[in-house]
């Protein structure tokens, strides 16, 4: 049975128990922070589980894309070198959220193993928590295994409850016994029966997990029985396929067979038993889905897992003798393999691939120089077996080598890494950058509050509302007078708090008393009146009329509206992978950050720009409805991952389903009402993530003269009008390029000339020359001036030294002749810390700057020892 007829198989079986099959969710949680990727297939149901989440169903079965690679589920350093280990999996599962419990779980399971895969029975075995007989019984009395066949396993992790059979959701919550089936090779493998001595062998293999969720775990461990038990069940597609397929390896299934050889083909390699080639074929589906999911490399959090996967595949690439970019090519084996069952990867197919070809390509620049040093790094331990910290760090710090990789190397040369040396390095690299950031983050104003505003904003402006709460530095108050600054709870309200990127309103509470509002915000279900009391007292309990200030709530509706219809429109222009990363609306302008792996071109943000612009012109309608968060997903409605949901939710269409987002925020009543839209930059913040300003109405026009005005001022400059200032500027900067050409020719004859006067003044070394001078000029005349001086002098070292705007520029060479004596990168690390400065290079050449010229003279006569030492 192929992977894909097996996942469909499970799939049906389950569906025809009246099963819901729901879809992957995506490897980014979207319901638990505390997990860096999907992990496992209850995920997407944690909330169920937990209550929090109600379902139009009670039973679910998923084929849940999942991934361990990075945090505390980690398997990245074992991919490729065990038979079982991936970064990237497919759990199948089934899922009862109080409906059926032990007896049914354990015939499905039973069922589906022996009737439909038709495995044999002799070779299956299971194991049940010590305590529940109840299991115990269901496999022996109804199912029919012999009792020799059913192994009970206790508390085998220290403590009550801590057992490989008795599964817990975290420290506190949802818990209970489960019961695993094995899988017996044969005694031709070896290994022993879980709870056995030899049970890390490879002969008896897990294949399937039914959790039985039936208690609940307080703080202090005590255990309460669920009102509604539950089920949790998983089972690897890949090894029971391998089963299925009568292979030992998961490696050797269909699926990853076709893969290995798409890698063997792109890498030029006729040896498909190669274990790097299990490498890629395992990386290329992990890569893949995290890029599918909106995770593209960087060098923190998702996406440095991402980076360090990538270029693990591109170093085994290349240890198989494949220099060029390659492992983007992979995306199309993959999409043949896997398309059908998640069309999402077929969507974003060439998304995916453009986003690993710049990857490789940026990779590439470093890899050789970064193996090269490792290599040295190697060679240099006289005899020692473990590479240095130092060393791993430097490789990570400066060359972009993670540690797993460096670890790949060394083990493949017999060597281990000096992983504690390795984490003291990062750890002071980590206290450099605490020391130098000057952020804090207040966190006084988080407090205890037992209360709950009405909002009645979206309808009106002006409430009669009372007050319920008055916080004076962070302290209950009866009351507050003129003059004091505070904080006013009210029992309901018209003022938006701030939240999902939204400001919030500014006004006025009145009536006998006059509190200036200067922000709300939000806390639990409370809104928080920030603000001045200018006259009177205000007393709790008091009634008050509240009054949203109109213009900036106006002004700020105008762009949350032009937030949504440009979020749809760069999705259309630039991809569906665009996912929000953050924004804020105020009543000046809109910020939106979002996920994409370049720049957007200026033809692309003027399409955005004019699609927004259209959509304004329709001036249809915008509507709200509340609906489950069920039946909003259902309609199309975006929502973000890792934002948590109520039950009921306000769903937002704009333009006639141009746009359908779940939001809270306040908005215009038609598009039209936007008036103009206009962006006004577009920037990256962090790896994979870009920012667009814009603007709307008033502001927008003022924007547009603002240009315009601009574009004036520049034509007067150039003696010319609107129609013909570009044609201007392009002839005075052809002639400023060709001026600047004709003025570094000048400066080259100028560094030959002083080269040739330079020279003169070289002293003898063993085997050659040594000059070491401070001279007057730029950096970049440094280069040529060392160029012609080592030209001239043919064996020497050189140190050129200049000061330029109070800081120093130093430059190194060495020739060829003399690099195993005297290594250019070695002489200005020594020089570079004497005048306040640092640098690096390679053994011919190398340069620095420094920050100290007085001590210039001192760095400079220290030079002529140390080279003599070495030659």
């Amino acid at each position: 049975m192929k992977s894909s007829e097996l996942r469909q198989s499970f799939l049906s079986y389950f569906e025809s128990k009246q099963h819901q099959i729901v879809d992957s969710s995506s490897l980014v949680p979207g319901n638990d922070p505390t997990l860096l990727f999907t992990n496992a297939g209850m995920v997407q149901f944690k909330d169920v589980f937990l209550g929090d989440d109600i379902r139009p169903y009670t039973r679910a079965t998923s084929s849940q894309r999942c991934v361990r690679a990075g945090g505390k589920h980690n398997d990245l350093e074992n991919v490729g070198y065990t038979a079982r280990h991936h970064t990237f999996f497919e759990m199948l599962g089934n899922f009862s959220f109080g409906d059926y419990f032990k007896k049914e779980a354990i015939g499905f399971a039973w069922e589906f193993l022996t009737q439909v895969l038709k495995l044999p029975t002799e070779k299956l075995l299971v194991t049940v928590y010590a305590d529940d007989d109840e299991a115990f019984d269901i496999w022996h009395k109804q199912i029919g295994l012999p009792t020799d066949k059913i192994i009970r396993i206790g508390d085998n992790k220290g403590g009550r409850y801590q057992s490989d059979n008795f599964w817990a959701m975290g420290d506190t919550g949802p818990c209970g016994p489960c019961s695993e089936v094995f899988y017996d090779h044969g005694e031709h493998i070896w290994g022993g029966p879980p709870g056995s001595a030899e049970e890390d062998g490879d002969r008896f293999i897990e294949i399937w997990n039914v959790v039985f969720m039936q208690f609940n775990r307080s703080a202090n461990g005590d255990m309460s029985p669920l009102p509604k038990p539950s089920v949790d069940t998983g089972m690897g597609l890949e090894r029971i396929a391998a089963i299925l397929q009568g292979v030992h390896s998961n490696y050797e299934i269909d699926l990853f067979q076709n893969l290995i050889k798409a890698s063997a083909e792109v890498v030029g390699t006729d040896d498909l038993q190669a274990q790097s080639l299990r490498v890629i074929a395992d990386h290329i589906r992990s890569c893949s889905f995290m890029i599918v999911d909106g995770v593209v490399p960087s060098n923190e959090g998702r996406g440095y897992v991402l980076r360090r996967i990538i270029r693990r595949a591109v170093r085994h690439g290349n240890k198989l003798g494949q220099a060029k970019p390659f492992f983007h090519k992979l995306v199309a084996a993959l999409d043949a393999e896997m398309g059908d069952a998640y069309p999402e990867l077929r969507k974003l197919k060439e998304r995916v691939t453009a986003i690993l070809l710049k990857e490789e390509e940026q990779f590439a620049k470093t890899l050789d120089q970064g193996m090269r040093i490792l290599e040295e790094a190697i060679e240099g331990l006289a005899g020692s077996k473990v590479l240095p910290g130092e060393a791993v760090f430097k490789l990570y710090d400066t060359y972009g080598f993670p540690a797993d990789l460096t670890n790949d190397v060394a083990r493949e040369n017999g060597l281990e890494i000096d992983e504690e040396g390795f984490e003291a390095a990062m750890e002071a690299q980590r206290a450099r950058a605490r020391s130098a950031s000057n952020f804090t983050m207040d966190m006084s104003g988080s407090l205890d509050l037992d209360v709950q505003t009405e909002f009645t904003g979206y309808d009106q402006l002006e409430d009669r509302c009372v007050v319920e709460t008055i916080l004076l530095d962070g302290e209950t108050v009866e009351f507050v007078e003129a003059g004091q600054q505070a904080v006013v709870i009210l029992k309901n309200t018209p003022f938006y708090g701030e939240s999902g990127g939204q400001v919030g309103d500014q006004g006025w509470l009145s009536g006998g008393v006059a509190f200036k509002v200067a922000n709300t915000t939000k806390q639990g279900k409370a809104h928080l009146h920030h603000g001045e009391l200018k006259e009177g007292r205000l007393s709790v309990g008091d009634s008050v009329t509240a009054e949203v200030d109109r213009s900036m709530r106006q002004a700020t509706a105008l762009n949350h509206s032009a937030t949504h219809l440009m979020h749809e429109a760069l999705r259309r222009v630039l991809g569906d992978h665009v996912v929000q990363k953050g924004s804020l609306v105020d009543s000046e302008r809109l910020r939106f950050d979002f996920s994409h792996f370049e720049g957007a071109t200026a033809a692309e943000l003027e399409q955005i720009e004019d699609m927004v612009n259209e959509q304004i012109r329709l001036n249809r309608p915008v509507e709200t409805e509340l609906m489950d968060i069920e039946a909003a997903k259902a309609k199309g409605a975006m929502a973000l991952f890792g934002e948590k949901y109520d039950s009921q939710v306000r769903v937002l269409t704009m333009g006639a389903d141009y746009s359908i987002e779940l939001c809270g925020g306040t908005h215009v009543k038609r598009t039209g009402d936007i008036g103009l839209f206009k962006i006004l930059t577009e920037s990256g913040i962090a790896a994979g993530v870009r920012r667009i300003e814009a603007v709307t109405g008033k502001a927008a026009v003022e924007a547009s003269r603002s240009i315009e005005s601009a574009l004036n001022q520049v034509a007067g400059l150039v003696k010319g009008n609107k129609d013909t200032v570009l044609e201007k500027v392009t002839v005075l900067n052809d002639q400023a390029r060709a001026l600047q050409k004709e003025l570094d020719a000048i400066k080259g004859k100028l560094a030959a000339m002083a080269g040739a006067d330079l020279a003169s003044q070289a002293v003898d070394i063993r085997g050659g020359k040594l000059l070491v001078a401070q001279v007057e000029a730029d950096p970049k005349a440094l280069r040529d001036m060392l160029d012609q001086l080592k030209s001239k002098l043919e064996s020497a070292v050189i140190l050129l030294a200049s000061v330029n705007d109070g800081k120093v520029s130093l430059i190194a060479g060495v020739t060829k002749e003399l690099t195993k004596q005297v290594k250019a990168g070695d002489l200005i690390k020594m020089v570079a810390p004497l005048v306040d400065g640092k640098g690096g290079g390679r053994p011919d050449m190398a340069q620095a700057g420094g920050n100290n010229p007085d001590a210039l003279p001192s760095a400079l006569a220290s030079v002529p020892d140390w080279v003599a030492e070495r030659v």
